[in-house]
């Protein structure tokens, strides 16, 4: 292995331990809600990026690209941290785009190359995987919400609302609609009864 490879694989382990932290930095916005033990910024890109794979296979889009994006599309806050609303208000960050550029550099190209053009192409909102994976972004928060205020949090309503006014497709839409008409424990009582 040459020194270059050796240092590309050493900043790419880097970048590794600094995605984990998405794992333990908590989504903000929760708890500005009163939400005293909120998701994390990953466990909201997973789910987000189910959602974004299945909304994408649905509207005739690349269901994995929009998967992908959906993966990367919060990985900027290892560095800006989740900001509120409120406090974008007040602050003015850095670009994803040019905070994923220094999140991948002394990475091999190959990689820097894919995380940014994933990141670019879901800032850019122009394809329809990217359309998809951003009403992703905003179906799982809404979908939190609605979770959160089965669990008896009452300010989440602004979420719910917010969510929704953002959501373009149409498969997006009706599965807004379904989220908030369905209890979030229905699907077991569907199972167990063999539906």
């Amino acid at each position: 292995m040459t020194d270059d490879v050796m240092g590309d694989v050493t900043g790419l382990a880097g970048l590794l331990y600094e995605f984990g932290l998405l794992k333990r930095y908590k989504r903000t916005g929760w708890l500005v809600a009163g939400v005293r033990d909120p998701e994390s910024i990953a466990e909201h890109s997973f789910r987000a990026a189910v959602i974004a794979g299945m909304i994408a296979k649905l509207e005739g889009a690349d269901a994995e690209r929009a998967a992908f994006m959906s993966l990367f599309h919060d990985t900027q806050e290892t560095r800006i941290t989740d900001i509120p609303y409120i406090g974008k208000r007040y602050l003015k960050a850095a670009s994803n785009e040019d905070v994923t550029a220094d999140q991948v550099r002394g990475v091999p190209a190959e990689v820097a190359d894919m995380v940014g053009e994933a990141v670019a192409e879901y800032e850019e909102k122009a394809s329809l995987e990217a359309v998809c994976a951003r009403d992703a972004d905003k179906l799982e928060c809404l979908i939190q919400a609605v979770e959160y205020r089965e669990q008896g949090h009452q300010n989440v309503q602004g979420w719910i609302d917010s969510s929704l006014a953002a959501i373009k497709t149409t498969t997006g839409k009706r599965l807004a609609e379904e989220a908030l008409s369905t209890g979030t424990l229905e699907w077991v009582t569907r199972v167990l009864n063999g539906d």
